[in-house]
């Protein structure tokens, strides 16, 4: 039995990004930050974390040796086991489609559009269109802003008003928070969905539902009924190909939603990392002979990294590498399990966006102890290894790896 595991920790970089400096991103480095604040002792104001970073079963796997590979440190001493490599991404943006398509297979080759940081921040065309079409009185905010302060600022305006909140970001994406019970949940997706429509004149990638409920400034929370209105790759993925080929592809967390629902034969969504993780394993049981488990773990970049949050974001490694051992006991001949990131979101870099940066690969599987596997020059190595893995045909872009592991050579 061949059967893949694909694990991406959303925005966990490791810093190294070759042009990084073009993103304004130079010397980010999602990992080693943290793993800095954490040395110092620096930890959140309850206490509840402190200390080192504790991450021993990634380090097992070799992070500390990607890292080291994606930023010239020195080479940690610690022993490894499976294989690593750090990977850099070749895609025009640092966002989350553009790291996902490449890590399937499909570098972005084009540029995104994108929304000047500026009141307003969209066109007077569009927010027209979008108020005329979607029957709404109005929008509020229409900047750059972060998720929760967005809707920290303007939810009580928007209960009163029946305006939905729009802003956006330095990512190729429009979002719009309304409340769910105030608004509709089915009404946010379906002025979503026309806002979708109307971003594709301006070549934006992702148009996001943000539902809450509440109903004050100080107890306004994000709900898990996330719905994100992606652009569709333009070029079959990996996800793609294996389905073509008679194979499964079971998502996790927004997977399918980044890919347009393409590609996807099992769609499994939950509200944070460890029912996502309850959910990854789930899968993993019922995946056979020739299929991949892909699924993402968004709470890393969401909670953490765009709230610059130290502590919290460190907290959250420690408790997806606790469980790792789970995912480990599953691994039948034949498995792969990888993990992965799709970009940085260094929660001690300035702004409240992705940094441009390398990611770990790290991988294990019954007789996959290949040691390091360098600096990959695209995340496309990580589908391309994928699908030698699960015997289908190799894509266009990537180089596989598979044959460098223990017994393939």
């Amino acid at each position: 039995m061949a059967r893949a595991f694909l694990f991406v920790l959303d925005s966990f970089g490791i810093g190294g990004a070759p042009d990084a400096a073009s993103f304004g991103d130079e010397g980010s480095d999602t990992f080693g930050h943290i793993e800095a604040a954490c040395a110092r002792g620096e930890g959140d104001a309850a206490g509840l974390r402190r200390g080192p970073l504790q991450v021993p079963n990634m380090r097992a796997l070799g992070l500390g040796h990607a890292a080291a590979l994606a930023t010239g440190r020195p080479m940690p001493a610690e022993a490894t086991s499976g294989f690593h490599a750090a990977a850099t991404e070749t895609s025009s943006g640092k966002d989350t489609p553009s790291g996902h398509w490449e890590i399937a297979g499909l570098p972005v080759r084009f540029d995104w559009g994108y929304f000047p940081d500026t009141r307003p921040a969209f066109p007077a065309d569009f927010t027209e269109a979008l108020i005329r079409e979607g029957d709404i009185p109005g929008i509020l905010a229409n900047c750059h802003a972060s998720g929760t302060g967005v809707i920290e600022e303007f939810g009580e305006e928007h209960i009163r008003t029946g305006k939905p909140i729009c802003y956006t970001s330095s990512d190729s994406v429009i979002q719009i928070a309304a409340h769910e019970e105030h608004f509709g949940l089915e009404r946010l997706y379906e002025l979503c969905r026309t806002g979708r429509r109307l971003a594709d004149a301006l070549n934006i990638g992702r148009v996001i539902a943000r539902p809450f409920i509440g109903e004050t400034a100080s107890d306004f929370e994000r709900t898990p009924n996330r719905k994100d209105f992606a652009t569709p790759p333009p070029e079959p993925t990996l996800l793609d190909r294996l389905t073509d080929a008679g194979r499964k592809v079971l998502a996790v967390g927004k997977i399918g939603d980044i890919f347009a629902h393409r590609g996807i034969s099992d769609l499994r969504k939950a509200p944070n990392n460890m029912a996502m993780f309850d959910a990854a394993l789930a899968a993993m049981r019922e995946a056979g002979d020739g299929d991949l488990v892909f699924a993402n773990f968004v709470d890393f970049d969401t909670n953490f990294g765009h709230r610059r949050d130290v502590p919290g974001y460190a907290a959250a490694l420690e408790a997806f590498d606790a469980r790792l051992p789970e995912a480990l006991a599953l691994l039948g001949d034949g498995d792969m399990l990888m993990l992965t990131a799709d970009h940085g979101c260094d929660p001690t870099w300035r702004g409240t966006d992705h940094t441009r940066e390398r990611v770990p690969v790290l991988g294990t599987g019954p007789g996959l102890d290949g040691g390091p596997m360098g600096v990959r020059t695209s995340f496309a190595d990580i589908g391309e290894t994928v699908a030698e893995h699960l015997g289908i045909a190799p894509g266009k872009y990537g180089t596989s790896f598979r044959a460098k592991l223990s017994g393939n050579a």
